[in-house]
């Protein structure tokens, strides 16, 4: 239920208000002037701000100030018996969504009302995720493959995406089920909406669950205001869950209702919340098993396998490798401001022969160290660091090395290859700049 707050020193104004406001099935709060009006909206997590310009104390451009520097998201409304040009142009620079003369037309208001709360639910929904803008979304971009078992994977995306139907998707780490799921996202009905991933591995049990289906205020220590799940946010969008294997057996119970009832409560909450989002489901681990072994639940597992696509490893479509190259050498160049877009036959066959036991993303993380080392337009041998013999230099990867001696070899020649850049080495090795700076460190390794 929306709250809105009414902040008026006219008594009969802010009551006739605020009771037209709960007839219509909001949560009215008010206060009687701006000071106790912004207490309040810090207090209690409002949805909607109406206040009069002209009162005593703070007047309602200050609250508008103060209400936006708190939260730019909650919506304001300005109402005075006062109009004029000047406050109406300065009201809406300072971001009121309307403003108002008195005395109120109630049917104005409400559909004022309406329209704020409305653009509020949008506005939360853009600034909380990064979406691909949809009409830019290409399928070619993003997932690479011309194999019989990649044509099947988009077979699959295209029968699903005219529709809401619940998918799973499975494959060993680095196959790219996330790129599938987005995929299946904005290919489809769902384009317009937010896509809301979520790891179910990187938080706990009660933090998932409050991620998921939100909180109200004062459910648990820290919850000092209602919070938004990310089904809501999602809204008639995705929610893709990855890593589902790892999802505690409570809140599995509690996901198979969400996907029975299409409906959920906040953690805490009462209010049975509808569920509008498609879910899409993905796994590196074999689901099947763990029915068997007792770890996951069997009705939870057909629930999410109304449609399972299985992706391929790397290893078992070989002759994408090259197509793979080709993407991801045009993807890397184009971040590093590099130029290195020639392979040797010798470079490509080290590629064909790896296991790939990382797949894709192994080998996008391969062909990335693989450019910064390179210097001319050229992938040389010496810079792919896979399947090196007996004969390598010492200086380079040998197993004659301990994994603290290679870690040490392979920091200097990225932190080398990008003139010390700190940032960017962090960000090809993949740890944070504080991370590199305590390898540094521990290694003593120097600038020649």
């Amino acid at each position: 239920m929306e709250r809105i707050l009414v902040i008026d020193d006219d008594e009969s104004i802010r009551k006739t208000i605020a009771n037209y406001l709960k007839k219509q099935g909001y949560e009215a709060l008010s206060a009687p002037d701006g000071t106790s009006g912004l207490e309040m909206a810090e207090k209690e997590q409002v949805d909607l701000v109406i206040s009069d310009i002209r009162m005593p104390g703070l007047n309602g451009l200050e609250v508008l100030d103060k209400v936006k520097a708190m939260d730019d998201q909650v919506q304001v409304i300005l109402i005075t018996a006062h109009d004029d040009m000047q406050s109406t142009v300065l009201a809406m620079q300072k971001g009121a969504y309307d403003y108002i003369e008195k005395p109120l037309e109630i049917e104005r208001l409400k559909v004022a009302v309406k329209r704020a709360l409305e653009n509020k639910k949008l506005s939360e929904q853009l600034s909380s995720f990064l979406t691909i803008e949809s009409s830019e979304y290409n399928l070619e971009n993003n997932i690479v493959g011309k194999t019989p078992e990649m044509k099947e994977v988009y077979k699959k995306i295209g029968q699903v995406s005219s529709s809401k139907v619940t998918v799973l998707i499975s494959g060993e780490s680095g196959t790219g089920k996330e790129l599938v799921a987005r995929s299946i996202h904005y290919m489809g009905i769902t384009k317009g909406y937010p896509f809301v991933a979520v790891n179910c591995t990187a938080l706990s049990e009660s933090l998932l669950e409050s991620e998921l289906f939100g909180h109200v205020k004062g459910s648990f220590t820290g919850a000092v205001r209602d919070k938004k799940g990310k089904f809501e946010l999602a809204g008639e969008g995705t929610i893709f869950l990855d890593e589902i294997s790892e999802v505690s057996p409570q809140l599995q119970v509690k996901l198979l209702r969400v996907l029975q009832e299409r409906e959920f409560e906040r953690v805490g909450g009462e209010v049975s919340i509808p569920m509008k989002a498609r879910i899409v489901a993905a796994t590196n681990k074999d689901l099947t098993m763990l029915v068997n072994e007792g770890r996951f639940r069997e009705d939870l597992y057909y629930r999410l396998k109304v449609v399972d696509i299985e992706m391929p490893p790397l290893r078992k479509r070989v002759e994408d490798i090259p197509l793979l190259v080709n993407h991801f050498l045009g993807k890397i160049n184009a971040e590093l401001h590099k130029n290195v877009n020639k392979v040797t036959e010798e470079v490509m066959e080290i590629l064909k022969r790896h296991e790939w036991t990382g797949n894709v993303r192994e080998l996008e993380n391969t062909l990335m160290q693989a450019v910064v080392l390179t210097q001319g337009d050229v992938l040389l041998r010496e810079n792919v660091m896979i399947g090196k013999s007996d004969s390598t230099p010492q200086d380079a990867y040998s197993e004659s090395l301990s994994l603290s001696e290679v870690e040490k070899i392979h920091i200097k020649r990225v932190l080398s290859a990008n003139n010390w850049n700190k940032q960017k080495t962090a960000e090809i090795l993949q740890i944070s700049v504080p991370t590199l700076y305590s390898k540094i460190d521990q290694y003593k390794i120097t600038r020649d």
